[in-house]
């Protein structure tokens, strides 16, 4: 991602993420760039989550090296896409044959949490299912509804949302 060529973070990225700002590189495989990779290493992580713009190209070359250098990687099928819905099928085979874990953005977050129990996550969380969980986002809107219609008159606190 080249700045000068217009290498910014999508918007909504940069949103979550105001501090950080793009990795000046050339290289199509990300993986060959130091300054990407050394960030990783540095973290100590083993366990990687990977999206791209272009699964053939963008996503797939870079799980495939960091699976060879033992690296556990899964890769967020539903947040990438390829040039074609051909494309994307065949190199998300591909990572599977290579030993990648395919995984949607949804299964990721709900990971992430595990127990609605942890109230410090559990209200940003379903405020991005509510707002971009398709089908869930509308059943999770429903029941709030219910919820609240039920609660009209009696003692039980409003649910937010």
């Amino acid at each position: 991602m080249i700045e000068e060529r217009g290498g910014y973070l999508i918007k909504g990225l940069q949103d979550v993420f105001p501090d950080q700002k793009p990795i000046n590189r050339t290289f199509i495989n990300t993986w060959e760039d130091p300054a990407v990779t050394d960030i990783v290493k540095k973290s100590g992580r083993k366990q990687l989550i990977l999206a791209a713009l272009w699964t053939e190209i963008c996503l797939a070359m870079p799980a495939i090296q960091a699976l060879g250098e033992g690296y556990d990687v899964f890769v967020v099928t539903d947040a990438s896409g390829g040039v074609s819905a051909e494309s994307h099928d065949m190199a998300v085979r591909r990572l599977v044959q290579a030993g990648a874990v395919p995984i949607t953005w949804m299964a990721v977050i709900s990971e992430w949490q595990r127990d609605w129990a942890r109230v410090e996550t559990a209200v940003a969380l379903t405020e991005v299912v509510r707002d971009h969980g398709g089908a869930s986002g509308i059943a999770y809107a429903g029941e709030v509804q219910l919820l609240e219609s039920a609660t009209k008159g009696s003692n039980i606190p409003k649910i937010a949302g």
